[in-house]
């Protein structure tokens, strides 16, 4: 980050509501159970609602309301106990009725907040990003462009959306990455998402400007949109800060526009200037009442919502003594909190013992291979049933903790018995005090000059001895029995 620059950073998160039907109609708001939004057939799920046929009227989901407060809840915002739906008018093909329904001045929940924790520089950083609105409103349909010609499909026409606006708080993309992974987290773990980013379920625009360090009068932004990734949102921001610096300084201007991120490239595009501000003449929807929250309704809301992430990670560190980090990467999805919990519930009475355990593994190992191969761990072939007989084996020093890792990589990579596995692979520990006895004075025979340095004093050759014995038994031995006989056999 150039030192005489400041960044300026604000997120606008679309997040698809997992309700089953869309928020003016009843199509479906996605594909069956068992199958991918790719398996639908163009226009499947259309009526004429959401292809804005004449005379066909909108009428409003009770869920999507019930989710949007959730949502509001969970970021500490202010619920509007009256607001409005408003007609955004824009044309666009994907838009059949010529505007978007949307809310406008009149948002179902205002001036919430998110508490960020991130690492960079080595360090561990906290800080409060502000949201400043959550509104509900409807997507847009989805065009293919060909060569001659452009197809639409209004598949995700109608589909429930909530816009999380935050405020220009963020600093750096580290902040924009960290604040977006938090959000998702807590989205998720209330419920009224699936947050699946490969399918556009969650996905953010980016307002990124920039300015001379110390003023505080705001640089000209420009608009990045639809980035659906956590790490393409900060490349993305990243290599946007150095264009609009790079510009400046060679004596351009910044314009504001709206620009599209090219993961291949690694570099923003422009897609269409801004220089005007669109009018969307917005006006409240004739064709829909306010929305009335009263103190009932919102009770009953307040009532369903479950343990947000960051009282689950609190639990974590006070019931289990797990590290703040450790217990924040486990809470950092619900599915890897499910599936910690999960494994937990099958270790039964041992379950407090070894949860640090569990922790590690997960946090560690797990949490590698599921970055490097980007699923969910959901996805993934290893269960909570697979993790809870590795921990249970190594636990009882039946493997050791560097072949219970070789084992999670085995069962990731194809499935299959635990124990079976560890049999074929010959990954069992070796805990036969006579075995290694006889491995450590075969080391010990062998190296007769650092036997005669050790008992004169040079106590560090221990770790040689153990290393040695160690490769003698093939990396299988129980490593706390081993020391303990390599102590006894070269103290005597």
């Amino acid at each position: 980050m150039n030192p005489e620059w400041e960044v300026v950073i604000g997120l606008e998160i679309h997040t698809q509501l997992a309700t089953k039907t869309k928020i003016f109609c009843g199509c479906p708001a996605g594909a069956p159970e068992g199958k991918s939004v790719a398996d639908l057939g163009p226009n499947a799920n259309t009526c004429p609602v959401c292809t804005g046929q004449p005379g066909a009227l909108p009428v409003l989901n009770r869920q999507v309301v019930e989710y949007a407060m959730k949502a509001g809840l969970a970021l500490d915002c202010e619920i509007r106990r009256e607001n409005v739906f408003s007609r955004k008018n824009y044309f666009y093909p994907d838009l059949p009725k010529g505007y978007q329904i949307s809310q406008f001045d009149l948002p179902i929940c205002e001036k919430g907040h998110v508490d960020i924790e991130y690492k960079f520089g080595g360090k561990e950083h906290t800080k409060r990003i502000g949201v400043t609105r959550i509104h509900m409103e409807e997507d847009a349909g989805k065009n293919l462009h060909m060569d001659e010609f452009s197809l639409v499909n209004l598949n995700r026409a109608c589909v429930p959306l909530i816009e999380i606006v935050s405020e220009p708080d963020m600093r750096s993309a580290e902040e924009a990455g960290a604040y977006m992974r938090t959000v998702h987290a807590i989205v998720t773990a209330i419920g009224v998402t699936d947050g699946n980013m490969q399918e556009g379920n969650f996905r953010c625009d980016a307002n990124v400007s920039v300015m001379p360090k110390g003023s505080t009068k705001f640089g000209t932004r420009a608009e990045i949109k639809n980035v659906n990734s956590f790490r393409f949102v900060e490349k993305a921001i990243e290599f946007e800060v150095d264009r609009q610096i790079a510009l400046i300084q060679s004596g351009g201007r910044v314009v504001q526009e709206t620009r599209l991120w090219d993961s291949a490239k690694g570099q923003t595009f422009s897609m269409r200037s801004k220089e005007e501000a669109h009018d969307y003449r917005y006006f409240p929807e004739p064709d829909l009442i306010p929305v009335h929250v009263d103190e009932k309704w919102l009770e009953k809301v307040k009532a369903s919502m479950p343990e947000l992430p960051t009282q689950k990670k609190a639990r974590y560190v006070t019931e289990f003594g797990l590290s703040g980090y450790d217990a924040g990467v486990l809470t950092s999805s619900s599915s890897l909190a499910i599936f910690f919990e999960e494994t937990l519930s099958l270790l039964g009475g041992a379950a407090k013992g070894l949860a640090k355990s569990v922790s590690n593994h997960v946090a560690g190992e797990i949490s590698r291979l599921l970055n490097e191969e980007m699923i969910d761990i959901t996805a993934a072939k290893l269960s909570p049933r697979h993790l809870a007989e590795i921990v249970k084996l190594q636990a009882g020093n039946s493997i050791s903790s560097t072949n219970a890792k070789t084992v999670i990589g085995l069962v990731w990579k194809n499935g299959g018995v635990v124990e079976k596995i560890i049999e074929t692979e010959g990954l069992a520990q070796v805990s036969d005090t006579g075995a290694l006895e006889k491995a450590v004075e075969g080391v010990i025979a062998a190296n007769p000059g650092q036997v005669a340095e050790y008992r004169a004093g040079k106590d560090k050759l221990l770790g040689f001895f153990v290393g040695q014995s160690m490769k003698a038994s093939g990396g299988k031995a129980n490593p706390t029995l081993l020391q303990e006989i390599v102590k006894k056999k070269l103290s005597s």
